[in-house]
């Protein structure tokens, strides 16, 4: 058995059980798994504090914490993806009926950083062609990288709970605020997975949402780090894709996926660089244009790479 041990924090997937019950290991390392709820509190310790080996990160979290000098590498192993036309919601007090409604608006967000917004926000401007700049944009939390500074369109509420402001008026429409028991809250798309199906056929865009990342310094010191990390997780996906497209009862999670699989193909998480090579480059580029990282970065200084 291998001496050394990465500390690794993971969430709970059905692609990540192998690591976690040790049914797909390394003969180079061994994985001490601490848990952490909820798995976004992962990506502000490790912004913070480098407290892991190895761990999961949000895609535009960690584009922004490599902007600013953060001490970790991308490795190409594509946790969770996701579609964004769902999460967008607004208060029909508000007069909103439409994506074009929403110019000159108040928009509620968790951070202005995180993935699902840099996504949505990116949708909303390519397809809908609304003009970010012209939208305030209202924050519920604070950033996972404390030294980022926001454009100046983008506010802070010292309310914690999007829907509440939604309510309240504070905000005309959010995105990433869950769900609502009022009447009053209403989706922007009354069909969002057809509209991201025609997204994804017209586009070929499959939104990265969660990835993984190394510390510099074991990357430096172990060159097979990175390639050994992205084998070890594909043996640990492998079988969870058969069972994921067996017959028998799926969890809301595995449903989720077969929706996904539905339109994107058999395998809703591939890794590697080459078939996300353009969702990339196309996110990369919502992150300049939105100011959440100053230049445009190649794909390949971003990535270790893994053979």
């Amino acid at each position: 058995m291998a001496d050394l041990v990465m500390r690794t924090a993971i969430g709970d997937y059905g692609h990540t059980k192998g690591l976690k019950d040790g049914t797909a290991t390394s003969d180079k390392f061994n994985m001490e798994h601490i848990d952490v709820s909820p798995v976004t509190s992962i990506f502000r310790r490790m912004v913070r504090g480098l407290e892991f080996d190895v761990c999961e990160m949000a895609l535009s979290t960690y584009l922004c914490a490599r902007a600013h000098g953060k001490a970790f590498t991308g490795i190409p192993i594509f946790l969770t993806r996701s579609f964004y036309h769902g999460g967008i919601t607004y208060n029909q007090k508000s007069g909103i009926k439409s994506p074009e409604d929403l110019a000159g608006r108040k928009i509620g967000v968790r951070g202005y950083t995180v993935t699902p917004g840099v996504w949505t926000r990116g949708l909303l401007q390519t397809v809908y062609g609304l003009d970010l700049n012209s939208v305030t944009w209202v924050l519920s939390g604070d950033e996972h990288v404390a030294e980022y500074v926001a454009p100046s369109n983008v506010v802070s509420s010292p309310n914690g709970d999007l829907n509440a402001m939604l309510l309240s008026g504070e905000i005309d429409a959010a995105i990433g605020a869950g769900v609502s028991d009022s009447p009053d809250i209403k989706h922007l798309f009354s069909d969002p997975d057809g509209a991201d199906a025609d997204w994804f056929n017209s586009t070929g865009l499959y939104p990265i949402s969660h990835m993984l990342v190394a510390k510099n310094d074991h990357l430096e010191s172990k060159p097979w780090l990175a390639g050994e990390l992205f084998s070890l997780f594909q043996a640990a996906k492998k079988p969870y894709l058969e069972i994921l497209h067996s017959s028998g009862d799926k969890s809301p999670v595995d449903q989720a996926l077969l929706k996904m699989a539905n339109i994107v193909g058999d395998d809703p998480i591939p890794f590697g660089l080459d078939s996300s090579r353009k969702t990339l480059e196309t996110f990369i580029n919502f992150n300049v244009d939105q100011k959440v990282i100053p230049d445009w970065v190649d794909v390949e200084d971003v990535f270790a790479a893994v053979s």
